[in-house]
């Protein structure tokens, strides 16, 4: 089943709920919002036409200076299908989706990942703590308005000063 038939399955399953994002780099993509990504992700694991049954990665993205600015990515294969999928869900500011890791137990340290280089919040997720940064750390670096030389600290006195970069979480 190619891109043709998978958009087809999608817009038969979810009546127009999700929008196909197009295939520009050969991977068709799909547009979720954020209270359909848990039925979304079941449905392309679940359905014995797809078994999207590998995640790949979940990584976000910041837009800024963009409205819903940020947007949670998740790229999906199908091992026995040899089949691969996007879905792009764009999360408000706060950023706040809810987690997949009831569908793919490996979500759990994709969106720890996530989490801590974004700020992107999953709603439901078992152990949603830092992964890469200390738990004391300042800010999110992966966000454009990270300042270029992180924030001033213990580890890093050459940071800019907090209240004045105006952190932003």
């Amino acid at each position: 089943m190619g891109g043709p038939a998978l958009r087809q399955k999608i817009e038969e399953r979810f009546d127009g709920r999700v929008l196909d994002g197009g295939a520009p780099d050969g991977m068709q993509t799909f547009l979720v919002e954020p209270d359909l990504i848990v039925e979304v992700c079941r449905f392309l694991k679940e359905d014995p036409e797809l078994r999207f049954d590998f995640l790949a990665d979940v990584c976000g993205v910041d837009h800024y200076p963009e409205e819903n600015r940020f947007e949670v990515v998740y790229h999906l294969y199908s091992i026995p299908f040899i089949m691969r999928a996007r879905l792009k869900c764009r999360a408000g500011d706060p950023p706040k989706v809810p987690t997949v890791t009831g569908v793919w137990r490996t979500a759990n340290w994709h969106e720890r990942e996530t989490y801590d280089m974004y700020g992107i919040q999953f709603d439901g997720h078992p152990d949603l703590r830092r992964i890469y940064m200390w738990e004391e750390f300042e800010g999110f670096p992966m966000r454009k308005d990270f300042p270029l030389k992180g924030y001033k600290d213990a580890y890093n006195p050459f940071g800019e000063d907090i209240d004045a970069g105006g952190r932003d979480d």
